[in-house]
Order: C-alpha cells, then sequence, then structure tokens
C-alpha cells in the first residue's frame, strides 16, 4: 500500500495534471491544475472561489485527477503502430472538502510545502483551498517497448482515508477453464505476461493486466470475463 508521501510525490513529479468535475448539468469538465501539498488529512490544490471549478466542488464534492509522466507524445512504426517512452501514468478519484485559509497557515508553520498556499493568497485573495481527503486510485507503470523488463506493465492500487473499492479487471472462472493454456500464451505472445500458471489452473494478476481482452478471444469455453 502506498503512502499519501509518496501518492504525493509521484503526482508531484508529473507537475500539471488534469482535474474532473461535473456540471451542474450533468457533464464532466476538465482543467489543467496540480496539486501543492500533503499532509495525513489528504491531498491540497487551490482555484478562485467564483470560477466554475470551485462551484462544482462545493456542490458535488467530487473529483477525479489524473497526469502521465515521461515524453507524451508517441511515435509510430513503419505499420503506423503508436509508441511511448517508457514512463508511468496516475489517477485518483474520491471525495474532497474545503480548507480555510486560517487551518493552511497554521499547517504552514508545520509543513513548508503549505507556504506555497500561503504565498500564492497573498498575490490572489480570491484564492481558496480543498483537500481532497477520502480516494482510491493507481500507478500504471509501463515499459511497452521492453526497455528495463519483460512485461509491459505493473499497476499499484491505493485507497486512502478509509475509501472501499472493489478493483475491477479480468477473472478467470475456475469452474469453466479446462486448463488448456490458450490464455496463457496469448498473454504472453503480447508481452503482458498477467496470465499466470497456479495449482488450480491459470489466474490472472491484475497488476500486470491491461484488461485488453484478448485472452477472451482465446478462450475455448468462455471462462474469461471482466468483473
Amino acid at each position: 500500500m502506498k503512502s499519501i508521501k509518496e501518492i504525493y510525490e509521484d503526482f508531484d513529479r508529473i507537475g500539471c495534471l488534469t482535474f474532473a468535475t461535473v456540471t451542474k448539468d450533468g457533464y464532466p469538465e476538465t482543467r489543467i491544475a496540480h496539486l501543492f501539498a500533503w499532509d495525513e488529512e489528504g491531498l491540497y490544490f487551490l482555484t478562485m472561489n467564483h470560477k466554475p471549478f470551485a462551484r462544482q466542488l462545493r456542490e458535488g464534492g467530487k473529483l477525479s485527477i489524473c497526469g502521465m509522466s515521461s515524453n507524451t507524445q508517441s511515435t509510430v512504426d513503419e505499420k503506423m503502430l503508436p509508441s511511448f517512452e517508457a514512463g508511468y501514468t496516475m489517477k485518483a478519484t474520491g471525495d474532497v472538502k474545503e480548507v480555510s485559509l486560517e487551518e493552511i497557515r497554521k499547517k504552514s508553520e508545520i509543513n513548508p510545502l503549505f507556504l506555497t498556499g500561503v504565498n500564492d493568497y497573498d498575490r490572489y485573495r480570491d484564492e481558496i483551498f480543498f483537500c481532497l481527503y477520502r480516494f482510491w486510485g493507481e500507478k500504471y507503470d509501463f515499459d511497452f517497448e521492453l526497455e528495463h523488463r519483460n512485461h509491459k506493465l505493473i499497476r499499484n492500487y491505493f485507497t486512502y482515508g478509509g475509501y472501499q473499492k472493489e478493483f475491477s479487471g479480468m477473472k478467470i472462472d475456475q469452474k469453466m477453464c479446462i486448463r488448456c493454456g490458450a490464455c496463457f500464451s496469448r498473454c504472453a505472445e503480447y508481452n503482458f505476461h498477467a496470465v499466470q500458471k497456479t495449482e488450480e489452473g491459470y489466474a490472472i494478476d491484475t497488476r500486470r493486466c491491461d484488461v485488453c481482452g484478448n485472452c477472451t478471444l482465446v478462450c475455448p469455453v468462455g471462462a474469461i470475463s471482466g468483473y
């Protein structure tokens, strides 16, 4: 399980992130922002009081953030297929609460990261502060070109603040599986190596699975499904 410090640092290395909320009409809306601090209560960011972003946060109380490290520009090979440098993506989705300027000032006396918020407020007096205090997410570490390992990805799931989340992915029904190994071979062919041999037969390691669905296409008895 990742600590809140590790989660913040992974986001901070990316820098600018996409912050998504929902409008009063039910449409998703995104903007670019960043996190400026963390403590045991959660992850902190700021915006202006009169922006739609602030209103949506107050009314909905929900937020989703994501970002991608490394070079986000892909290249293409002779078959016009995309290629990405090794890197990672981060995402977190959960509940937010407003935090007062007085709280931010008190936190800055202990944690210098919060001075960013205090000093920025001195320039822009309409600023307000929010904390993502309860959330789930993942770090998606990818190496599609196998530059550093023999499989394409590692997923690290995390939750914070007591958030309960059942992670989705692919699974093999052991009662239906006939142990033919077709899924194992297909997954290895694509260099995910998510299908693992077990004493019972085969199982899918969700940390390596991209949910590409290729294993379902070769299973002769339909034993593989998403959940």
